[in-house]
């Protein structure tokens, strides 16, 4: 097969683009990565002492010291393949100063969970609107992976999705390890999508333990979870999908119920009495979710899809209504 990818610049300088770097680095096929991320004081750090001083810190950085950089341009200007992983909300303020004549020829991988704000654009749609990025030149990265279990090296499967195979394929290729498997979909909106909306059932999950419900609620919750994300994909982009793979279901259930979920972590913050401003602080870290519910909240306008875990989560972050009421409100609703 004709190899289309050869050089890789990963964008973003958290833990998930960190556990893509070392995936990337990890797999043998042969292929040049560059890595941007915004702090100079980052990028110095891993120059001198080969780890990411602020997300997962144990990992090894394996890429050579003049391929890291704060110049997304001239990065992006030395690859083929460009893999974007910042959080939703910040990725208009990362491709600042980007043009679509820089992005030309290139293939584009998306490992973002959310939505742009403003635009209510999934990735895919926002870089083919505002960038005229090719959805056949586009992927996305899903499934169940936390970041924090691939430093560990723990077994952990990602779906690569394109309507491009072939380039799908290739680029899966170049994720395999020992730890990592990988399995191939065309299917670019619900996989988004799925990725958006777990994020936001995860904060649900979060706040249903945080004002005191049980495992045997958490359950009925999730249950009705896939059921709704599974109506809104299906209005959204109509084709047939199996929404129990892992990409749909197994991502929802390691992001409701892990400990290294942040959107869980943040959603019982709120269940217990946390402001929004308050739990974001102590985290440190971006909760897609938070952004997501608004983004799905103003998407659904259009489509009409019955989404109650969505709303009573927009109500509580949106609207500040009380989580304990919303919660209760919520239980009459599900089955």
């Amino acid at each position: 097969m004709f190899k289309q990818i050869k050089k890789i610049t990963v964008v973003g300088g958290g833990s998930w683009a960190t556990a893509n770097i070392k995936m990337l680095t990890d797999n043998v096929i042969e292929k040049e990565i560059f890595w941007w991320m915004r702090s100079t004081e980052a990028v110095e750090h891993i120059k001198k002492f080969g780890h990411n001083p602020n997300y997962l810190s144990s990992v090894e950085i394996k890429v050579p010291g003049q391929n890291i950089s704060s110049d997304l341009k001239a990065l992006i200007q030395a690859s083929d393949c460009i893999l974007l992983n910042v959080p939703a909300a910040f990725l208009k303020e990362a491709l600042k100063g980007i043009t679509p004549e820089d992005l030309v020829g290139k293939k584009i991988v998306s490992a973002i969970k959310g939505i742009v704000p403003d635009e209510n654009l999934i990735i895919g749609e926002f870089l083919h609107q505002k960038y005229n990025i090719p959805f056949d030149q586009f992927l996305v990265i899903s499934g169940p992976c936390h970041a924090e279990e691939v430093a560990l090296e723990k077994l952990s499967y990602l779906t690569i999705a394109s309507q491009n195979n072939a380039l799908a394929t290739e680029f899966a290729g170049m994720l395999n390890t020992r730890y990592i498997k990988t399995i191939v979909s065309d299917d670019i909106y619900g996989t988004e999508y799925g990725a958006v909306l777990k994020n936001v059932y995860a904060i649900a999950s979060g706040i249903c333990h945080g004002v005191g419900y049980g495992d045997n609620f958490q359950s009925v919750l999730i249950s009705n979870a896939i059921r709704e994300l599974d109506r809104f994909v299906a209005s959204v982009h109509p084709i047939d999908r199996d929404i129990k793979e892992s990409a749909y279901l197994g991502d929802l259930l390691v992001t409701a119920y892990s400990q290294f979920s942040r959107n869980r972590t943040f959603g019982n913050m709120i269940g217990k009495g946390y402001t929004v401003t308050s739990a974001q602080l102590e985290m440190n870290m971006i909760a897609e979710g938070y952004y997501a519910v608004n983004c799905l909240h103003q998407v659904n306008r259009q489509y009409k899809v019955e989404m109650p875990i969505c709303e009573a989560v927009y109500a509580i972050l949106y609207k500040k209504s009380s989580p304990a009421i919303e919660m209760s409100k919520l239980a009459e609703k599900l089955s």
